[in-house]
């Protein structure tokens, strides 16, 4: 997810461009304990600390956490978005390594769209099929 201008104009009201867990929790509709929970798994590059060791999110960190979210609710695992973050911190090196990951966790999600869709399409028949009986229903009942 890009920061939107407002999101941005949120941010910019302090001065130094930081915020604390808190505030970049609820910026992704999470929990700080989330926050917490994706740092100690790996999913998020290492977040710089203040000098009473309180965590200081970047416009960067933002970002990333929202990139974590939009995988996670799209059911990426951890460990796959673990890799790719310690990749991914390790530098241009790991670009074809990188990709090859998205390119794997891009087809399962698409193998799951399918399942999903499949499973509306059936859904949807069911659906009318009820839809007809009970006209069928109501029509005999009337008459």
């Amino acid at each position: 997810m890009i920061i939107t201008k407002f999101m941005a104009f949120m941010i910019d009201i302090r001065k130094d461009n930081y915020m604390n867990i808190s505030e970049a929790a609820s910026i992704h509709g999470l929990t700080p304990s989330t926050l917490r929970y994706y740092e100690k798994q790996g999913l998020l590059p290492p977040i710089n600390r203040d000098a009473s060791g309180n965590r200081d999110y970047s416009v960067e960190d933002i970002n990333w956490i929202g990139f974590v979210k939009c995988m996670r609710d799209s059911g990426l695992s951890v460990e796959a978005l673990a890799r790719y973050t310690a990749l991914y911190q390790m530098g241009d090196d790991t670009l074809v390594e990188r990709k090859q990951l998205l390119i794997f966790e891009y087809e399962k999600l698409r193998q799951k769209q399918q399942q999903i869709n499949d499973t509306v399409f059936k859904l949807k028949g069911k659906i009318n099929h009820y839809e007809a009986n009970i006209q069928n229903y109501q029509a005999n009942v009337l008459q």
